[in-house]
This record gives C-alpha cells, sequence and structure tokens, in this order.
C-alpha cells in the first residue's frame, strides 16, 4: 500500500492537478511546465497556511493577467473539502487557509511514520559522491578542519534521509612536497627514541604526536637508518609516518561521529597511471594540448620567467579565465592536474559530485569545475552536476577573546581537544548554526551556556522537556492517545503546522546542499515549543498535564511525542543526539 503524502506534498500535488486541470479547459497551453511552482508557509503567518506562486509564475508565459490566472486557480482549490478559503493577495500570489482536519491529520502521519517521517524520495536513489575533510595526512585534526568535516558529514546524513545513495569519501593528499616533511620530520623522532638528541629546524613539523611514530620506528628498525642517507629510509618512512597519521585522522574524526566510506589515495592514484590515461583521454578529445603559458598578469613576470611550452587543459572552453597547465616544466603534475584526474576517477561511480572546501581555496573552484564538465560531457553527455561549498573558518573565543589551546599539536588547536572539552553533539551542531560561508566564532562559554542565546541547548532543551513531561505523565498513568485530538486548539494546531513544514524542510535543503537549514528550522520548531510551554506558566489551563482533564491531556501528549520525534529526526539528520534529560 502507498504512503498518504505528507501535507505540503499533498496540496503541492493538488495545485498540480487544478494547474493540469486548467491545461484541458485551454486556460494554459499544453506542455506548461510547473517546474517553478512554489508551495510555502506565507511570510505572515496571518495570511493564512500555505501560498503559492502558480498565477504568478505561469501568468506571462501563458499570455494572461496574474489576477485572472490565480482567480481560476482559487475557483478549484477553493472547492476542495480540505481547503477553507483561497485568497487572492497583491498581483497574484494565493494565500489558502486549511481546514483543522488537515493539521490532525498530519499529527497521524507523523506518529504513523514514526522516524521516517520527513524522509524523502525526491533523490531518485541517485548516487552522490560527498568528499569532505581531505586534510593533508601530516597530523592530527585540529579546528580548521572541523567546520568542513561537520559540514560535509550533515550533507550526507541529508541527502540519505533525502533518497540518495552517498558515498562519503576523503581524499588523502599523500603524494605531495609535505609528505616527505612529515617523513623527516618522523626520521628526527626515530633518532630521538634511539637516545640522540634533536633539534627541529623550521619548515618541520614540532608536535609531540610524531613522538609514537618515532618509537614505532625505533623499535621495528633500531638504529639500521639513524646515520643512513635519507634516500635510503625517505620512501618506507613516509609510507609508515601517513599510515599513522590516517590511524590518527580517523580516530579524531570519530570523536565527531564521522566515518568515510572511503579514502582514496593520490599517490596510488598516480601510481596507477589513471593521471596519465586522464591525460590520454582529454588529448584524444582535445580539451589538451601543448601551449606556452602567459605571462602573470597584473605585474611584471620575474627576471628568470621565460615563456616554457607545457601541456594546458582547455579551461576557458568551460567559463575559466585562462587555460591550466596539468604538468609543470619538470614533468610533474601540478595540482590541478592530479585533482583533474582524481575528479574523472570519482565521476565514474557518482551521478553527482560535491566537495567540501575551505574558502582559502576559493580561488580553485572556476577550473574545477571546468574541468568536471568538460570530462563528464565531452561524449556528448549532460554534464555531470558538480558543487564546491566553501567553509569559512572558525574563530575560537573564550573570556571575550581569541582562545589558545594545544595539548600535543605543537602549534594549533587539535579537534579532539575540543569535542573533549564540549562534546560531539554541542560541536557538530555549532557548526551548522551560520552559513557555511559567513564567519563564525565557537565561543567556549557560549556553547555550553543554558539559554535561548545558544541553539544548542534551546533545541536539546525542547526535546528534554518533552521526554520529561511524557515520564511525568507516564507516572501518573496518563498515555498519550489520538482518541480527543479534534480537542487541540489553535496554539497546539499552531505547533503542527511547524512540525508539518519539516518534510519540506528536508527536500529543500538536500537539493540546494544546505544542512544548516534543517539546523535553522530545528531552532524554530523548538522555538515554537518552548512558546507553548511558556503559556502554562500563566494559563494553567494549556499545560500539556491538565490533571483534571483526561483526555485533553492524552491529546496533547500525543502532541508532544510528535514534536519530539520531528526533533529527533532532525537532530538525527544531522548526527546529533536528542537528549532524554538536561
Amino acid at each position: 500500500m502507498t504512503e498518504p503524502k505528507t501535507l505540503y506534498a499533498a496540496h503541492a500535488a493538488l495545485i498540480e492537478t487544478v494547474l493540469t486541470e486548467l491545461i484541458g479547459e485551454g486556460m494554459l497551453p499544453a506542455g506548461t511546465s510547473f517546474a517553478n511552482v512554489t508551495l510555502e508557509p506565507p511570510r505572515d503567518a496571518s495570511h493564512g497556511d500555505l501560498a503559492t506562486n502558480a498565477a504568478m509564475v505561469l501568468a506571462k508565459p501563458a499570455g494572461l493577467n496574474p489576477r485572472a490566472l490565480a482567480e481560476a486557480i482559487t475557483a478549484k482549490l477553493a472547492a476542495h473539502p480540505g481547503i477553507t478559503s483561497a485568497e487572492i493577495a497583491g498581483p497574484g500570489f494565493i494565500n489558502m487557509r486549511l481546514a483543522a482536519t488537515a493539521w490532525l491529520e498530519e499529527l497521524a502521519a507523523i506518529a504513523r511514520l514514526g522516524a521516517d517521517y520527513g524522509r524523502s524520495g525526491v533523490g531518485g536513489g541517485k548516487m552522490v559522491n560527498v568528499e569532505y575533510v581531505s586534510a593533508n595526512p601530516t597530523g592530527p585534526m585540529h579546528m580548521g578542519h572541523c567546520r568542513g568535516a561537520v559540514v560535509g558529514d550533515a550533507l550526507a546524513g541529508l541527502l540519505e534521509f533525502a533518497g540518495h545513495r552517498v558515498t562519503k569519501e576523503y581524499y588523502v593528499n599523500d603524494a605531495g612536497a609535505q609528505v616527505d616533511v612529515l617523513a623527516r620530520s618522523v626520521h628526527l623522532r626515530y633518532r630521538e627514541a634511539l637516545g640522540q638528541e634533536i633539534t627541529i629546524p623550521e619548515g618541520l613539523y614540532p608536535g609531540e604526536y610524531l613522538k609514537p611514530v618515532g618509537e614505532a620506528l625505533a623499535a621495528a628498525f633500531g638504529n639500521r637508518y639513524a646515520a643512513a642517507p635519507e634516500a635510503e629510509w625517505l620512501i618506507d618512512f613516509r609510507t609508515r609516518a601517513v599510515a599513522a597519521m590516517m590511524d590518527m585522522i580517523r580516530e579524531d574524526l570519530a570523536t565527531l561521529g564521522i566515518k568515510h566510506d572511503l579514502f582514496s589515495s593520490e599517490a596510488e592514484l598516480q601510481a596507477s597511471g589513471k593521471v596519465d590515461a586522464a591525460e590520454a583521454w582529454l588529448r584524444e578529445h582535445d580539451l589538451v594540448y601543448d601551449g606556452v603559458l602567459e605571462a602573470p598578469k597584473g605585474k611584471a613576470p620575474p627576471e628568470d620567467w621565460e615563456p616554457v611550452q607545457l601541456p594546458l587543459f582547455r579551461s576557458t572552453k568551460f567559463g575559466d579565465d585562462q587555460d591550466r597547465p596539468i604538468k609543470k616544466s619538470n614533468g610533474a603534475w601540478t595540482y590541478f592536474g592530479a585533482d583533474l584526474a582524481y575528479h574523472f576517477q570519482k565521476a565514474q561511480a557518482a551521478d553527482a559530485l560535491v566537495d567540501i572546501w575551505g574558502a582559502d581555496h576559493a580561488g580553485t573552484v572556476k577550473r574545477i569545475k571546468a574541468a568536471v564538465a568538460a570530462l563528464t560531457s565531452a561524449d556528448g553527455a549532460s554534464p555531470k552536476p558538480f558543487e564546491v561549498k566553501l567553509v569559512q573558518m572558525v574563530q575560537l573565543m573564550k573570556g571575550g577573546q581569541p582562545f589558545k589551546m594545544s595539548k600535543r599539536a605543537g602549534n594549533f588547536v587539535t579537534l579532539a581537544d575540543v569535542v573533549d572539552m564540549v562534546g560531539k553533539d554541542v560541536v557538530r551542531f555549532t557548526m551548522l548554526t551560520r552559513k557555511p560561508d559567513a564567519q563564525m566564532d565557537f565561543d567556549f562559554d557560549k556553547v555550553v551556556e543554558a539559554s535561548k542565546d545558544n541553539p544548542v541547548f534551546y533545541v536539546q532543551y525542547a526535546h528534554a522537556r518533552i521526554r520529561s513531561t511524557l515520564r511525568k505523565a507516564a507516572d501518573m498513568g496518563i498515555t498519550p492517545s489520538d482518541l480527543a485530538l479534534d480537542r487541540l486548539g489553535t496554539e497546539e494546531l499552531a505547533l503542527v503546522a511547524r512540525a508539518a513544514q519539516f518534510p519540506r524542510e528536508i527536500e529543500a535543503a538536500a537539493r540546494a546542499r544546505e544542512p544548516h537549514r534543517i539546523a535553522f528550522y530545528l531552532y524554530d520548531l523548538a522555538g515554537d515549543l518552548h512558546s507553548y510551554w511558556n503559556l502554562g506558566n500563566d494559563r494553567p489551563e494549556k499545560r500539556f498535564i491538565v490533571e483534571q482533564d483526561a483526555s485533553l491531556t492524552a491529546a496533547r501528549l500525543f502532541l508532544a511525542t510528535a514534536i519530539g520525534q520531528v526533533i529527533r529526526n532532525g537532530l538525527g539528520v544531522l548526527g546529533v543526539e536528542a537528549v532524554e534529560s538536561m
């Protein structure tokens, strides 16, 4: 049996039915697209329960006056038994008011669907590759990585909840000069473990987190490489050091509840010949040619600069401002060349790609998007969707001042230490309380504050209040019941109206690749719950538990259970626990 549609989906389908009828009647032309028609809550709740822009977006292509089209739409909507009124506002917006039964049916749907309420099929089972974190494997996770890690992981959870299949990928940058620096740093710690006095020069990694790696190498090799030339130990030390760092990174990410499905090695990618294969494929499709790189723009070139012929990717063909080299003059791959091949590999196994990058990589977005467009469309196919979400850095604060803390890193604040201080859920939810491309302060005082100004507390407290109320009622022998839901009044139905927005928020957030929208929504839902709760402080008859009225109490407990379920579902999407008490 097909599950009935949730409220917004059902009324969106109703509007589409009405518009289809108008096509059949000749008012709208055949083939009219409804893609830009929206259904949402009015900005002002006094205007109604639902609003649609259907007449506004369809009138012009149909050659109609928006109000005339709106009148035809409202006439059909008003005849629907679940709609008590449909009115035209302004130049053609349509506001609708729903019968109370519509909200009660949605309340019942929340109870019936439980943990699946809000789950959507909008993703259609398409595979999305979400690549996030991808920090250089040279040390533990620090707070510079935290925000992108949370945004990527929450996005993966959101997309899965919305009906996508998801691969969560970490790209290990283990082929660059930084891993040679790591190997040299580890060699010093290896010598230290053998009892030698060492001095760590500038340019190497000073963190004490490398001591255990050096000790393990000393146990494995003794003094075999203590005085050996670099060429004898560099590759082996590099391989072992990267493996140790990746173990540390996995452990650090696990403190945030993050587990990737796939770790892809840049070194393995290059060793496999896939980068060379990508270049051959691009040449075959006339997307790479040998040309002379232009001199740097806007300033005089260095005295030793001279034109060099390099293999260039035709990125200008796809919106970039200049063609880009995929190899250096010494034959080594450029970062862009290696990234191009890596994305070529990812695109072969996914229907869409999403990368989560730090804002400091903004300058490379245009060229890598050009590359993916080229790689996925050169044989006449439509380019595979590819988005880059930029994440700004986080400023750590405590006592109104920038906060410095480092136990094992050398010169940065570790993610594990912050999670240890305030907890996984606080870190995850806080990272989603602002748009990723906006600057953020992580204030250690604020994130543990018990106030409305702390979104983490505010949402968690709403759920804890509900659970406490249900426990108290159970002790009194009262259980939630849907037998008298018609006794719920205007204030209670307003709570249902907010809860009913959850499925559309999931779909909208998934389409936009913006998991922070769910955090924003949960804050609003929690605010409505707290506002209703506060009514009972002044008006005892508005409390969830009215001891002298068992049927009304049971109905309100049914409502509370549903609101708690929606909060749990939303927090679950974000990877945050819904606490039972506070």
